[in-house]
């Protein structure tokens, strides 16, 4: 508890509180009192922020001044590398070719080195350990750190500060597990009633098998638009998915466009696929969710707007 207070005191002023938005039209259509948390509005556009910042600005000066470094297919590499703008040193970032173009772009605009290789998880890895070995660069893993959980643990203290009374449920969705994991161990720690429920494409849906036959299914050959969403789960946030997530739903492609043009539609926020996925799971019924209060977590909003012709 005492690490997820810390990261809240540590990255306050260099990330936004963000807003809770709601839509009389979408409650109506659900039955339920939904809120939306806005990580879509979030500094480098999506909650990696988070566990970036904390996880930078936590490194002794010894070690921040040899740089940082990571592999990332967009989030959390604009948001390392803003982090470590923020802290004047080095971010090294190994991104996959097939990464988003805005999200390339975002990581050159902050500073950051990219160091392209081939989509697969053993070509960024191999890459990345070429990066460390040059630059002696620290690697900030997207999601398998406790410090980026940690910070990832501030999205839902501020739920629990915006909202009179405790939601039923905070949905998430859920690709390594990073913003998952952190916003189960701050529901553990600061609230009394609320559950966490995860929400993942069915085209990718490692951490539904995880989660259903109590180990770890790596994710093999995702197929989805929801690109944010395509890793594995971590040695970390495995264990806390299986022990502090009520529930772990999936759904479908037209789902996720239909959550992401209801938005757009009736929130007025620009979103990316795999902010849509909580939401595609209430318009699905996946979620008991009747006279209940929810918070969707909308998690990013770096859309690439020349793909739209593509979905």
């Amino acid at each position: 508890m005492d690490d997820l207070i810390s990261a809240r005191e540590r990255i306050k002023g260099m990330i936004r509180q963000t807003p809770l938005f709601r839509s009389s039209r979408i409650n109506d259509m659900l039955g339920a009192e939904v809120f939306f948390k806005a990580e879509n509005l979030q500094k480098a556009g999506a909650f990696k922020s988070r566990g970036a910042v904390n996880a930078v600005f936590q490194l002794p000066p010894r070690e921040a001044s040899r740089g940082v470094c990571t592999h990332s297919s967009g989030n959390h590499a604009q948001a390392l590398a803003r982090a470590a703008a923020l802290r004047g040193i080095p971010a090294h970032i190994v991104m996959p070719r097939t990464a988003p173009t805005v999200k390339i772009n975002a990581v050159k605009e902050y500073g950051g080195r990219i160091y392209f290789c081939q989509p697969t998880l053993k070509d960024r890895e191999k890459e990345l350990h070429k990066v460390m070995a040059r630059t002696k660069a620290v690697p900030i893993h997207p999601y398998n750190d406790p410090r980026v959980i940690a910070g990832q643990s501030t999205m839902a203290q501020e739920i629990k500060e915006q909202l009179p009374k405790e939601p039923h449920y905070i949905i998430c969705p859920v690709g390594g597990g990073g913003l998952v994991s952190g916003t189960a161990l701050a529901v553990n720690y600061f609230f009394d009633h609320t559950q966490v429920i995860a929400a993942e494409p069915l085209g990718a849906n490692d951490a539904y098998q995880s989660f259903i036959q109590k180990k770890f299914i790596p994710q093999t050959n995702p197929q989805t638009i929801a690109d944010g969403l395509l890793t594995s789960l971590g040695s970390i946030t495995f264990p806390v998915l299986v022990n502090m997530v009520s529930q772990v739903v999936c759904v479908q492609d037209h789902s996720i466009l239909k959550a992401m043009t209801t938005i757009w539609e009736r929130l007025k926020l620009v979103i990316e696929p795999s902010g849509a996925v909580p939401l595609a799971a209430l318009l699905e019924g996946k979620v008991n969710m009747k006279n209940k209060t929810i918070v969707v977590v909308i998690s990013g909003g770096n859309m690439d707007m020349s793909s739209l012709n593509n979905i």
